[in-house]
Formats: C-alpha cells, sequence, structure tokens
C-alpha cells in the first residue's frame, strides 16, 4: 500500500490554498491541502507496524511549532509547480530529517522546501500568468502545528488519514 506523511494547515489556511487549488491544481480533490514531510512511499502490514511505533517516537520528540506562510513562490524551470512557501523553522526541518531515518530510511527526492502546493501541472504560459499575479499578493499567515498525519492511498486515488500523531506527548 502506498502511505505518505504530511502536515495538515488549519482551515482557514487550507481554505485560501483551496481557492486557488481548484483551478489550478489537478490533485485538488484527492488530497487537502497540506506540507509533506515524507512523500509517497510503498509500505506492507509488517513494515507500517514499524513505521507507526517510529513515528510515535518522532512526535514525541519534536515540540508544537508556528508554521508561518509568508509568499507565493515556484519551483519553476524544474517543474510547473506553485506553492505557499513555509519558513523552515528548526522544528520542521528535525521533523522532515527525522522521517528519513530509522525504518523510514530513505534519500528524498529532492531538497525540503517546506511548502503547501496550490498549483500544478501548468503550461509554461499559464505558470508564468498565475504565478505573476499571485507574486503581487501580499500573504502572511501564521499558526500553530501540533500534529502529523501518516495517510495511505485508496483505491480511487485520493487519500485519507491512517493515524494522527502529537508532538512534543509525553506518553507510551
Amino acid at each position: 500500500m502506498k502511505y505518505g506523511i504530511v502536515i495538515f494547515p488549519s482551515k482557514k489556511l487550507q481554505d485560501i490554498a483551496n481557492s486557488y487549488r481548484k483551478r489550478y491544481d489537478p490533485h485538488y480533490a484527492l488530497v487537502p491541502p497540506h506540507l509533506t514531510l515524507k512523500a509517497a512511499f510503498e509500505a506492507n502490514e509488517d513494515q507500517i507496524n514499524d513505521i507507526i511505533h517510529e513515528l510515535r517516537k518522532i512526535a514525541k520528540r519534536v515540540k508544537p511549532f508556528t508554521l508561518s506562510v509568508y509568499k507565493f513562490s515556484s519551483f519553476a524551470p524544474v517543474n510547473n509547480v506553485i506553492y505557499l512557501k513555509v519558513d523552515p523553522v528548526p522544528e520542521l526541518i528535525q521533523l522532515h530529517e527525522l522521517m528519513h531515518n530509522g525504518v523510514l530510511e530513505g534519500q528524498p527526492e529532492y531538497a525540503f522546501v517546506p511548502h503547501i502546493t496550490i498549483g500544478q501541472q501548468m503550461s509554461n504560459d499559464e505558470h508564468s500568468d498565475v504565478l505573476g499575479r499571485l507574486k503581487m499578493l501580499d500573504i502572511k499567515h501564521e499558526e500553530q502545528v501540533d500534529r502529523f498525519h501518516i495517510l495511505y492511498q485508496l483505491e480511487n486515488g485520493s487519500w485519507t488519514v491512517y493515524e494522527t500523531f502529537l508532538l512534543g506527548e509525553d506518553e507510551d
């Protein structure tokens, strides 16, 4: 089965992202706006039990933090993805790094650029036009993050929460 690990922002930030995603992101109906901590990966039932155990330990190690969105940006020319840029605070970097060690070991495909995708798979002209308009907007949003989620992919391609992990919790 295919899994991924993400942070879902607040409803307020999801509404902002979705106001663009419904027009510019073909994955709009498959997954809510999110910040990817670990991209999609395959795991069987035995592996996922070990991964869940590891994620519980990771969650205890990382304290809740402030997620700050401060501009629109793009991955062009590598690909035509437009996103909300997230400030790479130390806790977020730590969380991402821990998601690629131990039973989760593996090099990420790309360098970690914390973001929330709002548009992808656009033509060069559309990408340039949309990004130009968005860069003129002033966006500043802050919120507390106290959890992350492991998702799994359903047969129809959509993603749903498998388990949620609270940051900084001291439980066994």
